[in-house]
C-alpha cells in the first residue's frame, strides 16, 4: 500500500526581446520581415505563462496463493487531480502452474494518463511561409479564443486497456516464455495539424481574430490497438574452466493501428475541411516504428572478469510524406554491442565496451529528401544517427 501526494509546476517566460520584435527590415517586396531573429523566434510576453497543479494517489496491491498451483494479483489506485478530477484504475492477474515444468499467467488491466502542464499550456509563435508571403502561426492552449474557434475543448485523460496472455516453459536449464498482448488506448492527446489553409484564416477573420496566419493545439481523439507477441529464451551454460555464459534469444512481433482520428464541428463545416490528423501522422503510429526486433544476447563471467556481446536487429521502418511517392523506408539492420568487465576490489568495477560497434548508420535520404544537404538520415530511425559509441565506465559501491 501507499500514498503519494505530488506538486507539477511549468513556467514560460519572454525571451531577451530582439529574439521576438520585428526589427524594421523590409523584404524585396515591401512587405515587412516577421518578428524574432529566426523562423522560431523567441517566447513573447504573451506566450508567458505559470501554471502549476497538486496531485494525490492512493494504491493498494495484494497477491496470494489462492491455491498450491495459483498464484492471483489484484491491484488498485486511485488518483485526484485538482486541475483535472479523479480517476480509479485496477489490474487482476493470475498464474497457473501446471506442473514443475509449465505455467500459464494471464493478466487485464486499465489505465490513464491525466493531460499534462506543457500540452494544456505550452504557446509559441513561429514564421511560416504561405505562397512567399510570411505567417505567424501559433501553437495555441486550449483555452485560446483562436483555438476554441477552430473547435479545441478541455483536455480529457488518455484512457486504455491492455491484456495479455502467455506461458512460461522449463526444460531442464532452459527457460522460455512467451506472451501476447493487446493495448487499445482511447483519446490519446496529440498535437493537431498546423491549419494554414486560406479558409481557415478566413474563417478567424470573419470572427474578429485579425493577423492570425494559422496554428495548431493540443486534441483528444486518436485511437489506437496495439497487438504483439514477446518471446524471450534463457538458457545458461556452466563450464570448469571458462566460466559461465548466459544466452539470451528474445524477440517481439508487433502491429499498430489507428482505429479514429479527431474531428471538430467548427472544422468540419469548412469547405474543403482541414485534416486534423493528417497521413502523416497516422503513419507514423502504424509504420513509424520496428514491427518486428530479435536479440540475441551473451553474458560471460569467470572469477574478476565479465563480458557482454549483444545483437540486435531491428526490422524496417516507413518515414511517411505528405506526397505517398516520397514516402521512404529504412531497411532492416542488425547492430551489434560489446562490453568487457573487470571486478578491481570488491566495490570497484572497470568497463570498456562500443555500442553500434560496426558503426551502423541507417539509410540515406535520396536527394530530393535533403534538398538542402542538411538532413541526410531520417528522424524515424529505432537506434539514431550517430554511428559508434566507444565508452569507459568507472562503477563503485558504497
Amino acid at each position: 500500500t501507499g500514498i503519494e501526494i505530488r506538486r507539477e509546476g511549468y513556467s514560460i517566460f519572454a525571451g531577451e526581446p530582439d529574439s521576438y520584435r520585428n526589427g524594421g527590415v523590409l523584404l524585396p517586396n515591401g512587405n515587412p520581415t516577421q518578428s524574432g531573429a529566426q523562423v522560431f523566434p523567441g517566447f513573447r510576453p504573451a506566450n508567458a505563462v505559470d501554471e502549476s497543479r497538486r496531485a494525490v494517489g492512493v494504491y493498494i496491491d495484494l497477491e496470494a496463493n489462492i491455491t498450491d498451483n495459483l498464484l492471483g494479483s489484484v491491484a488498485f489506485r486511485a488518483e485526484d487531480y485538482s486541475d483535472f478530477g479523479s480517476n480509479v484504475t485496477g489490474k487482476l492477474a493470475l498464474r497457473y502452474d501446471v506442473n514443475d515444468s509449465v505455467g500459464l499467467r494471464g493478466s487485464v488491466q486499465n489505465g490513464f494518463r491525466a493531460p499534462s502542464l506543457q500540452q494544456q499550456y505550452f504557446t509559441s509563435t513561429s514564421t511560416n511561409f504561405i505562397g512567399g508571403v510570411p505567417f505567424d502561426i501559433t501553437t495555441f492552449p486550449v483555452n485560446d479564443p483562436a483555438a476554441i474557434a477552430l473547435g479545441s475543448s478541455p483536455l480529457d485523460a488518455e484512457e486504455s486497456v491492455n491484456l495479455s496472455l502467455g506461458a512460461v516453459f522449463r526444460l531442464g536449464d532452459l527457460t522460455l516464455t512467451i506472451d501476447g498482448y493487446q493495448i487499445n488506448i482511447d483519446d490519446r492527446i496529440v498535437l493537431s495539424e498546423n491549419l494554414t489553409q486560406p479558409n481557415v484564416r478566413a474563417y478567424l477573420e470573419s470572427l474578429g481574430l485579425i493577423g492570425i496566419g494559422g496554428g495548431r493545439f493540443f486534441i483528444n481523439g486518436v485511437d489506437t490497438e496495439t497487438q504483439g507477441i514477446d518471446i524471450v529464451a534463457n538458457y545458461p551454460v556452466f563450464t570448469a574452466d571458462i566460466g559461465r555464459f548466459d544466452l539470451i534469444l528474445v524477440a517481439n512481433v508487433n502491429s499498430t493501428d489507428v482505429t479514429r482520428t479527431p474531428a471538430t464541428a467548427e472544422l468540419s463545416a469548412l469547405d474543403p475541411a482541414p485534416e486534423l490528423f493528417g497521413r502523416v501522422n497516422v503513419l507514423t503510429f502504424e509504420e513509424g516504428n520496428p514491427k518486428n526486433k530479435l536479440g540475441a544476447h551473451v553474458n560471460w563471467s569467470l572469477e574478476r572478469f565479465g563480458a557482454t556481446f549483444r545483437a540486435t536487429r531491428y526490422g524496417e521502418v516507413l518515414t511517411p510524406n505528405a506526397n505517398p511517392a516520397n514516402d521512404f523506408t529504412l531497411d532492416a539492420k542488425t547492430l551489434l554491442d560489446v562490453e568487457a568487465r573487470y571486478q578491481l576490489t570488491a566495490k570497484m568495477r572497470l568497463a570498456f565496451g562500443a555500442d553500434n560497434l560496426l558503426d551502423e548508420y541507417p539509410d540515406a535520404f535520396p536527394i530530393n529528401l535533403n534538398g538542402t544537404g542538411n538532413t541526410p538520415f531520417s528522424n524515424y530511425s529505432p537506434y539514431g544517427r550517430s554511428g559508434r559509441l566507444v565508452y569507459g565506465r568507472v562503477s563503485y559501491d558504497f
